[in-house]
């Protein structure tokens, strides 16, 4: 995984940045390497979850967006799918052309991937709810489970048998774990 400064990067033209995706973590640019496979279940998840957002104006369901997590941590975060409600951005604030977008996300998804490591999931967790994120999926495709953090301390742990409730977050939504597991299929 490559880093390199935020120093290095023009502005301007964007030279200098990775090729792939990244985060910035303590001013420091960071390679986030997704696999093909998590990119996949990342697109499936979004399927799901913006059809609803739009018809019941909640806000905007985002994949692969930097969040700048500042004032709260020195980081600009990248969760596979987010919502942003309209009460944190509203409907007709128009999206900044920026590097990340500067607003705290009502709920981030991260996929684990096999260079995920506990700690790293861990710092994410603590991260996003220190800047103030509402809700967390972190969806393990391997075992078929998405644990629900509502905050570092409590969390529900969801099977394929389960129907997710997003709560608050996202009023009425249900989601069959088995449904969703079924149409991102199986990792090779």
């Amino acid at each position: 995984m490559a880093t390199i400064t935020l120093e290095q990067l023009d502005p301007l033209s964007g030279a200098g940045e990775p090729d792939g995706l990244y985060e910035v973590v303590d001013g420091r640019i960071v390679e986030k390497t997704v696999g093909a496979y998590e990119c996949w279940f990342a697109s499936v998840i979004f399927d799901v979850l913006s059809p609803y957002v739009r018809s019941n104006p909640l806000g905007r369901v985002v994949q692969e967006m930097n969040f700048d997590l500042r004032p709260h941590v020195d980081r600009e975060r990248r969760p596979e799918v987010a919502l942003v409600s309209f009460e944190r951005w509203p409907r007709d604030r128009r999206i900044p052309r920026t590097r990340s977008w500067a607003v705290i996300p009502d709920l981030a998804v991260e996929i684990i991937s096999l260079t995920n490591s506990a700690i790293e999931v861990g710092e994410k967790l603590e991260e996003y709810f220190k800047a103030g994120v509402r809700q967390v999926w972190v969806v393990y495709p391997v075992q078929s489970k998405i644990y629900v953090y509502f905050s570092t301390t409590a969390v529900r742990s969801f099977a394929a048998a389960d129907e997710l409730d997003a709560g608050d977050v996202l009023p009425g939504f249900r989601l069959s774990v088995g449904d969703l597991f079924d149409k991102a299929g199986s990792p090779a």
